[in-house]
């Protein structure tokens, strides 16, 4: 059961150690500016493999339990479904349910682990692989592995270095479970976090909070929601940032026609400035500056091309 990329080598490992009886995702969804319906990437991948694939709306449905029921699954694998799993599915499969988390369990519980350790600054996360319960990854853990966050890291290229870890992880402890050598472990250690789900206004850059706060928000919602100011009655999306402290800048520096005093435009989150050649924006503690934008309508720019296109950057609204 799974429905993302994320998911996409936990399938492909399974199928050349295991004999996959069935693949359940998720629906396709519209998708892009033409809506058009697409299917998601486990779908794609089981199609390829030649695996039979259900796509329910809701796994409780008479006929989707009718069908998980037929197909007698040994056990169920879990990574990024998108779907509640309740006690009726959870003790189907003699072996129960095991589920790839894209964090080190009880850290980052919930459906954003990922974006949720780089908003908060953390240095390293992990995978972890658990045999879910009817709590919301409460469940006892088989495995876990360590990897660092990298400081330019975004949810996409994190994302795809742990979705490889966890399907290592995942075929390196199926064999000691299912043998009966590994048994499940209550989590242990430090209180549980929660991650919840992001939504899409999230992407919003409140600038009163710190530049480099900011600067993970945009790293954490690379590729989604994306963040974005506004700017010149629309959008600017911010696909790549830094941020610069205070104690970083002097009066010296060449800020395109930028205010006389540096206090009066960082005492201002949302003033505009340009910092060493980049579009840069005041926040709380520092500038976040914009390495790579898309304006509305219009591809992504590095930030200095888009400079070079723009007269009113500087303290426009």
């Amino acid at each position: 059961m799974g429905s993302p990329e994320f998911a996409l080598p936990s399938l492909r490992l399974l199928a050349a150690h295991y004999l996959i009886v069935g693949v359940v995702t998720q629906p396709d969804r519209p998708a892009g500016r033409g809506r058009a319906l697409t299917p998601p990437p486990v779908k794609l991948l089981a199609q390829e493999l030649g695996l039979p694939v259900i796509q329910p709306v809701r796994l409780r449905d008479p006929e989707v339990m009718a069908q998980l029921q037929a197909w007698q699954p040994d056990l169920i694998v879990v990574a990024a479904f998108g779907q509640i799993l309740r006690p009726a599915v959870l003790d189907l499969p003699r072996f129960g349910c095991l589920n790839v988390h894209a964090s080190l369990l009880p850290r980052w519980r919930g459906a954003a682990p990922i974006q949720a350790a780089i908003l908060n600054g953390d240095t390293e996360t992990g995978v972890t692989s658990m045999r879910m319960d009817a709590g919301v990854d409460t469940g006892p853990v088989l495995s876990q592995r360590a990897m660092a966050i990298m400081p330019d890291d975004t949810a996409g290229t994190l994302s795809g270095r742990l979705a490889g870890l966890g399907a290592q992880l995942l075929i390196d402890t199926l064999p000691g479970y299912l043998n009966g050598e590994v048994t499940p472990q209550p989590q242990g250690g430090a209180e549980p976090t929660y991650a919840p789900l992001i939504r899409k206004e999230e992407g919003l850059l409140d600038l009163s909070q710190s530049a480099e706060a900011l600067a993970r928000r945009v790293r954490a919602f690379n590729p989604w929601p994306g963040a974005y100011t506004q700017w010149e009655g629309g959008i600017l999306k911010v696909h790549r940032a830094h941020a610069v402290l205070n104690s970083a800048l002097t009066p010296e520096e060449s800020f395109a026609r930028s205010p006389s005093s540096m206090e009066q435009w960082v005492t201002h989150p949302g003033s505009r400035v340009v910092h060493r050649g980049l579009p840069a924006i005041a926040a709380a503690e520092g500038l976040l500056v914009l390495d790579e934008v898309q304006p509305a309508s219009k591809k992504k720019l590095p930030g200095k091309v888009f400079l070079q296109g723009v007269r009113n950057w500087v303290n426009s609204t």
